[in-house]
């Protein structure tokens, strides 16, 4: 979960803004989060735990992105261009199922 006290996140956007402006393309970020893992890693020791709390992380930012992102931009193409037929057709008969 990304909401660490604000205090604590203004030395971090700093560092962050300056890394952003380096980045260009998903490849850049994907260096960028690989490298920020590989030297946590060699500071924090190579024990499963810490490897697992790494890939718990990057899940949970995805899960993030999706929820706080994704999904709403989705909902509003849906409103503005039509949900997918097979998709209602779906929907309902599952609700018919649960009835």
């Amino acid at each position: 979960m990304p909401y660490i006290k604000s205090d604590d996140r203004k030395p971090i956007d700093k560092t962050v803004k300056k890394l952003s402006d380096q980045l260009s393309c998903a490849g850049d970020f994907n260096y960028a989060f690989t490298q920020l893992i590989h030297l946590h890693i060699n500071k924090v020791g190579m024990r499963y735990q810490n490897l697992n709390d790494m890939i718990g992380m990057l899940e949970c930012a995805k899960l993030e992105l999706y929820r706080r992102v994704v999904s709403p931009y989705e909902d509003d193409k849906i409103r503005e261009n039509g949900d997918v037929l097979v998709l209602n057709y779906l929907r309902d008969a599952l609700d018919d199922m649960m009835r």
